[in-house]
């Protein structure tokens, strides 16, 4: 087989295909000469909170911002403590100290994603909340988190960042908790063409606090009722957004087409294949493997033209931003682990049969 040059992830793909919708949405807003918080965004928040199965969506400028202020509308802070999981993205951890409360590391299980069987030996009489994460576009085991924040009264806020369109037992993340952040970060499984976000929730106070804070904390421009900051969906993203949502669909379920060919023509003895859950669905933003050889494998790949990345290679609590709370190395060892032993293999759609195969192949020879 010749050598190719497949890329870690391909943009342009989607765009081509849509790109009549695409160029019709943003000329549109153009013409409008209304930019900011204007039909646009009114109605993708109308559009995804119907996709999602909640009352509200608030749009947001990122998944970050989404993260923060939901963790502030309801009210958590100095003194307070949040559970998530040790293995997550930064952003997830930085939602919780942007409001200057202290994350609660718990290990993942096997699927990568939150163990609640773990969660109830963290809790402390200063938690407030569980943040579980649908890492990698896989969904959590949402029935026990949320017996266990019932039983305990903790809020749960759900980090959907990589898990738009997925389910657990058919109902839609980010539609369990008190409130789901997304972001749209142009790579994600519905991504915009810049940074954008927003917040879901079945909870009209909190959508509007939300709604408060994104805008200077104002209801009525002028009036500042509380203190807010400026993290507002521009009416472009949500035009463009709106487009991808009525595709979504049909671009999740070529994403697990994919992933099923990884999953069905990858047999190497010495790598590890992501396992799904009973009741969860996978959305497969990430295909991630694993293997005591990862950094091998990762040289190896590349030296045959396939791109790779590590998500992620430093877990938070031994990042050098969170050095303050103390932990060491050893302290997680099971997502340690997976921190030393993963990797992502390329996966986006418009991916041909051609290179799918090709990352197989390369795959089975090393």
């Amino acid at each position: 087989m010749n050598q190719k040059n497949i890329k870690f992830n391909v943009l342009d793909r989607i765009y081509e295909k849509y790109a009549q919708e695409f160029s019709e949405a943003s000329g549109r807003v153009l013409k409008s000469a209304w930019y900011i918080l204007g039909n646009e965004v009114a109605s993708f928040e109308k559009a995804f909170s119907q996709y999602c199965g909640t009352n509200r969506c608030v749009g947001l400028n990122s998944g970050l911002d989404a993260l923060v202020l939901a963790i502030r509308a309801l009210g958590i802070g100095v003194g307070d403590e949040v559970i998530v999981p040790a293995n997550t993205y930064i952003a997830t951890v930085l939602g919780i100290t942007e409001n200057g409360a202290t994350p609660r590391f718990v290990e993942p299980d096997k699927y990568y994603n939150l163990d609640p069987y773990k969660i109830e030996a963290s809790i402390t009489p200063k938690t407030k909340a569980i943040l579980p994460v649908h890492l990698y576009g896989q969904a959590c085991q949402m029935d026990r988190i949320m017996e266990i924040a019932e039983k305990h009264g903790l809020f749960v806020i759900e980090d959907c960042a990589q898990s738009h369109a997925s389910h657990y037992n058919k109902k839609m993340t980010g539609s369990f908790g008190d409130i789901g952040c997304f972001s749209f970060y142009p790579t994600k499984n519905l991504g915009a063409f810049g940074d954008a976000g927003a917040i879901v929730t079945n909870n009209d106070d909190l959508a509007e606090k939300v709604s408060m804070l994104r805008n200077y904390g104002s209801k009525v421009k002028y009036y500042n009722e509380i203190e807010g900051v400026n993290s507002r969906l521009d009416e472009i993203q949500a035009a463009l957004l709106c487009v991808k949502l009525t595709h979504l669909d049909e671009l999740t379920e070529e994403r697990k087409k994919i992933a099923n060919r990884y999953i069905q023509g990858i047999k190497n003895d010495s790598i590890i294949l992501p396992q799904t859950a009973a009741g969860a669905d996978h959305v497969y933003h990430l295909f991630v493997i694993r293997t005591e050889k990862r950094d091998a494998l990762q040289d190896y790949l590349k030296n045959v033209g396939v791109q790779t990345q590590i998500h992620y290679p430093v877990p938070p609590h031994l990042a050098g931003c969170y050095q303050h709370l103390g932990y060491k190395k050893g302290d997680f060892p099971i997502t340690e682990q997976f921190a030393a032993e993963s990797l992502s293999l390329p996966l986006y759609n418009g991916m041909t049969d051609e290179e799918i195969d090709y990352v197989i192949d390369a795959v089975n020879k090393f």
